[in-house]
């Protein structure tokens, strides 16, 4: 099976190519760079017509969105146990999580990166203060959730969803409040950003802030 990853350095790519290296499989990397505007250009847009990344291409078929690539990767890497059984409450609650990462934090730090996309350039700084009081909310639920089920999310062993929750602590590093700032957040961090692979992945990257 060959593969290949669009990624853009410390995009949603970086969960697929963290998984990657998890998992040791072997894959070939295609930058995009965005700056350029690589990802809106007729060659890309044929491969993923959204214009985002990642796009893992296997065997010549482009798969797309972050969070459903990496569920596929885990299920796909049942050794590795960072999936967990089908029809298991488990399983649900995995799911559910990646969802939740997916739709209600994902999008807020999206905002706040990018606030001139919703509201328009003169409306910057209020619309990041917006996004930031609601990050703090969805960090402090998740805090608390791992204070009493932890010490991950679901429960005594990690799982892909620790792998999406910990890109996305990342990504808030420059908010006001990072996510890290929260205790239980604070430790699971500090675990995930310990495994060789986020070592590997950052080099790989170029990433050197939040390591």
């Amino acid at each position: 099976m060959s593969m290949t990853l669009h990624y853009a350095p410390g995009a949603a790519s970086l969960l697929v190519h963290w998984l990657l290296v998890e998992f040791e499989v072997p894959h070939a990397l295609q930058r995009v760079d965005i700056a350029a505007g690589e990802h809106k250009r007729p060659e890309y847009l044929a491969l993923n017509p959204a214009g985002v990344v990642p796009t893992l291409v296997v065997d010549g078929t482009p798969m797309t969105e972050a969070a459903a690539i990496a569920l596929w990767l885990a299920d796909a890497h049942p050794q590795a146990g960072l999936s967990r059984d089908a029809g298991t409450p488990q399983r649900a609650a995995m799911v559910q999580w990646m969802f939740h990462l997916a739709n209600a934090v994902q999008p807020l730090l999206r905002q706040w990166w990018y606030p001139a996309e919703a509201a328009g350039a003169g409306h910057a700084d209020a619309a990041r203060a917006a996004v930031e009081s609601r990050l703090d909310a969805a960090w402090a639920r998740i805090d608390a959730h791992l204070a009493s089920n932890g010490p991950w999310l679901l429960g005594d062993r990690p799982s892909v969803a620790d792998f999406y929750l910990a890109m996305l602590l990342r990504w808030s590093r420059k908010t006001t409040r990072p996510g890290d700032s929260w205790p239980q957040l604070a430790a699971l961090a500090t675990r995930m950003k310990q495994r060789p692979s986020f070592t590997v992945v950052c080099d790989r990257e170029g990433l050197e802030e939040w390591r």
